[in-house]
């Protein structure tokens, strides 16, 4: 994806046609994934890239090991 807003248009269409085939656990996931990229789009309002999975992870677990970040 180019830019958040184009995998936010993309996950509300998956997730129609998801529900069109009554595949309820792959609704679930993109439902969480549409929240976190909506949560990750709020508190970067002047970000449009399109965020990875560490970096929506690290949005939501900061604390996290993965998530650390070292000064020299």
């Amino acid at each position: 994806m180019k830019s958040i807003d184009e995998h936010i248009a993309k996950d509300e269409n998956e997730i129609l046609a998801a529900k069109a085939q009554g595949d309820e656990g792959k609704v679930r996931h993109l439902e969480g994934e549409l929240q976190d990229l909506k949560v990750f789009k709020e508190h970067h309002p002047g970000d449009n890239h399109d965020p990875t999975s560490l970096e929506m992870f690290c949005e939501n677990n900061p604390e996290s090991p993965e998530c650390r970040i070292y000064d020299d």
